[in-house]
């Protein structure tokens, strides 16, 4: 088996004071993705000190030796014949066997070295960016796979685009869906539901839902408050200014008309350490009360304070003004959370513009505005957003935040806020990304960074600080967890788009997430006390931020328009997509994780739903059918009145009714190839253009040659059998879900054909026991 196509094992987990690496180092090592591992030393041959009765000569050539002297051979080749005494002292026997051993080292070099050459030049190539890609030879059944191409990562508007409609998406119970969904640009979506709903729009839907048929999809439509109502921005969003950006930095807007009393800001400054601080910490808490004293000192002598150390206090007082509930405001302060968000969040952008924050060398004024985005960057994202993150990303890389502080002398202080900065921009980049596209900015290999160290705040002032991580939970440790996993997050973004190219196999990246989910395991949820609130909320956000890594990289395989996907992969979206929105639930609605329920739109968006209520809504008798339909109450606020059987149906009608608006105002486009690939709009009324794709699990293949999205299961079971494991011998699956409605006609199946699994490595990283097979 060639290397590639197995998973990376990490090592395991160790202090500090056992690996002499840094802790980004080990986490690149870990992945396989850095640019030099540590040297290990090569394992000792071991050879037996047999008694020697060859002569050398024959020994060296393996040819028999018929002990003569001198031997036949020898005498036949005119060849020294040399025998080895009898016995040897102690030194000449150490000698001989320090000579055998390099003799074996050689051998063993020279033979790993001619088969690493023959596989280069049969099976491996060279990426243009300079990474070696696995293009190892595939099994028949596996190489015609690949991801749907109904999504893409980069999106395409007319010019005639309504620009006043928000870039938000629409809201659905508590989620917000867009175009953009798990990060990659789905410009079909209403063509992929209706085929689903097998329904065309108007005739086949309840009489309350035509009033939001694709009929009134036109901007003109959005002016109603029908349509106002879920085009809208959210409650929790907050809109970012350019108004500081392009400020001279001598406003004349005064600081007193947007501070409060000190007895105010201590108030709110105490809700930034309770809510805010441990989930985002960006400061170093002792050295920053020290400067908050100074800008009220500073006030109290009628001294107006620095630019970047008013940016920075307002910009924690934003934070915790946010990070309170309506009701908490109202009753603390006796005005509306709206306006004191204003004030304050004004204060933070003129505190910003006379800070000239665009052409900033101070850390301090760095350290603001990534503070102020906090807040901004959560459930719902603009591209004024991603905007500001970018320009963020800019100024710190000019600043040389990518570099790690040891390499410039700084103190511990210093060095540990300069991380913190770094990897808060690194979260926002992904987190923007997601919600707005089209990939990442940030590489791993362009920076070195490190992680800030386990260790709490205190103890980077001590008279000898500590230089290794502390295996315990600290102040740092929630933050690391966030930090870590957003970076793996990174890995996986690049790995999915190795996939879609054949650079690397699905068993590959899935042992990648596996092991790193092992690791963090190892390394913090050990040590974890789910008594103690902060720490059962970090347990429950490394468990989401790793679960949703399994998603990340099926969803798009789980509705491949090519060939059916294995069952051990549905299993896989199933449950960690079910655990995602459980632990979800958990932090906003437990009483103990209150105080941080309100970032955890940041977390996750519960976009997992809407692939578990395609999956149910094919499958209605799945085992886990409860639980999920538990969560999907809960995150579509599903009407009571709404029959238990048509609940399914009414969520997705209504999520593709709303899409189908959405995407008419925002003059969405798709690319040529995917109108090549699934036949264009003209297709589905009665075009004589005409697609043939194979059918693929979920969905069903229309007679016109369209895809049907969450079908029951019945309507191809008459034609192949379902949801088969594709490893020989294994059983196959059945269902007591109930036939179809409608039928249809014969599906060109062509054999099973699946994904790129080494299904044993998968038994490896995912034992038959823990998961099984069965999935109704």
């Amino acid at each position: 088996m060639d290397t590639a196509s197995q998973p990376v094992r990490f090592l395991p987990n160790a202090t500090s004071q056992e690996n002499p690496f840094t802790e980004k180092q080990s986490f690149n090592g870990a992945l396989g993705i850095s640019p030099a591992p540590p040297p290990t030393a090569a394992p000792r041959v071991r050879r037996r000190n047999r008694m020697i009765t060859s002569c050398l000569e024959c020994r060296r050539r393996k040819l028999k030796c018929d002990k003569s002297h001198p031997c036949a051979n020898c005498t036949k080749n005119t060849r020294d014949c040399v025998f080895l005494a009898p016995a040897l002292d102690s030194a000449s026997q150490m000698k001989l066997t320090e000579i055998k051993e390099k003799m074996g080292s050689l051998e063993r070099v020279l033979e790993q070295d001619v088969a690493r050459n023959s596989t280069r030049q049969q099976s491996w190539k060279a990426d243009p960016e300079g990474e070696q890609v696995d293009f190892a030879p595939e099994p028949e059944d596996e190489k015609n796979l690949e991801p749907t191409p109904l999504a893409t990562a980069d999106a395409v508007y007319d010019d005639d685009a309504d620009d006043d409609l928000a870039d938000l998406g629409f809201a659905m119970g508590r989620m917000r869906l867009s175009d953009r969904i798990g990060g990659f640009f789905r410009p079909k979506m209403v063509e992929e539901m209706s085929v689903s709903l097998n329904d065309d729009g108007s005739e086949n839907r309840p009489q309350s839902h035509k009033s939001l048929s694709p009929e009134a999809h036109h901007p003109q439509y959005v002016t109603s408050p029908q349509y106002n109502e879920f085009l809208a921005p959210g409650p929790t969003y907050i809109a970012p200014s350019s108004s500081f950006f392009f400020s001279s930095g001598q406003s004349s807007a005064s600081l007193i008309n947007y501070l409060p009393s000190r007895i105010i800001a201590n108030r709110l400054l105490g809700q930034y350490w309770l809510a805010v601080h441990p989930i985002c910490r960006i400061v170093h808490r002792p050295s920053f009360q020290r400067r908050y004293d100074a800008f009220w000192a500073d006030i109290e002598m009628g001294v107006e304070p620095t630019g970047s150390l008013q940016a920075v206090v307002f910009a924690a007082l934003f934070s915790g003004i946010v990070s309170m509930s309506d009701s908490a405001v109202l009753m603390a302060f006796g005005t509306s959370k709206k306006d004191l968000v204003d004030n304050f969040q004004m204060g933070t952008e003129t505190a910003l513009g006379r800070a000239n924050v665009i052409r900033t060398t101070k850390v301090e004024t760095l350290q603001a505005l990534v503070m102020y985005m906090i807040p901004l960057c959560r459930g719902e994202i603009s591209r004024s957003h991603s905007a500001l993150v970018g320009t963020a990303l800019r100024i710190a890389e000019c600043m040389g935040l990518h570099r790690d502080g040891t390499e410039y002398g700084f103190g511990p202080v210093e060095i540990h806020v300069r991380r913190l900065i770094w990897y808060h921009i690194c979260f926002l980049d992904i987190r923007t990304c997601e919600a707005q596209g089209p990939r990442p900015h940030i590489r791993s290999d362009e920076f070195d960074t490190q992680f800030p160290l386990n260790i709490d705040d205190e103890e980077l002032e001590a008279l000898d600080p500590p230089t290794t991580s502390a295996p315990r939970w600290t102040d740092m440790t929630l933050t690391l967890i966030r930090m870590e996993a957003n970076e793996m997050c990174r890995v996986v973004w690049v790995d999915r788009l190795k996939l879609e190219k054949k650079k690397i196999s699905l068993t590959a990246v899935l042992g990648k997430i596996e092991n790193f989910r092992k690791t963090m395991k190892d390394k913090y949820l050990h040590f974890i006390n789910d008594n103690i609130p902060v720490q059962h909320l970090g347990r429950q956000i490394c468990e989401i931020m790793t679960l949703r890594m399994h998603i990340m990289v099926l969803h798009r395989y789980h509705n491949s328009v090519s060939f059916q996907i294995p069952d051990r992969l549905r299993q896989i979206i199933i449950s960690s997509g079910t655990e995602i929105m459980e632990r979800a639930i958990t932090i906003e609605t437990s009483p103990a994780l209150s105080p941080w329920a309100w970032y955890s739109s940041a977390i996750q968006q519960y976009h997992s739903a809407l692939l578990l209520l395609m999956e149910i809504f094919a499958f209605p008798n799945r085992k886990e059918a409860d639980r999920i339909w538990r969560c999907l109450d809960y995150v579509f606020e599903i009407p009571a009145h709404i029959p238990k059987d048509q609940r399914g149906r009414w969520v997705m009608t209504e999520v593709r009714d709303k899409m189908g608006i959405y995407i008419a105002s925002r003059k969405v486009m798709a690319p040529s190839s995917m109108l090549e690939r699934i036949g264009s709009q003209s297709t589905h009324s009665g075009s004589t253009t005409s697609v043939s794709p194979p059918i693929s699990v979920g969905k069903v293949q229309q007679g016109n040659g369209d895809f049907a999205y969450g079908q029951p299961p019945g309507t191809i079971a008459q034609h192949t059998q379902r949801h088969e494991d594709f490893r020989p011998g294994a059983p196959a699956f059945s269902s007591s879900a109930p036939p179809a409605a409608m039928p249809v006609s014969d599906p060109p199946i062509q054999g099973d054909k699946t994904i790129d699994i080494d299904w044993h490595e998968w038994d490896k990283l995912f034992p038959p026991d823990s998961n099984p097979n069965c999935l109704a």
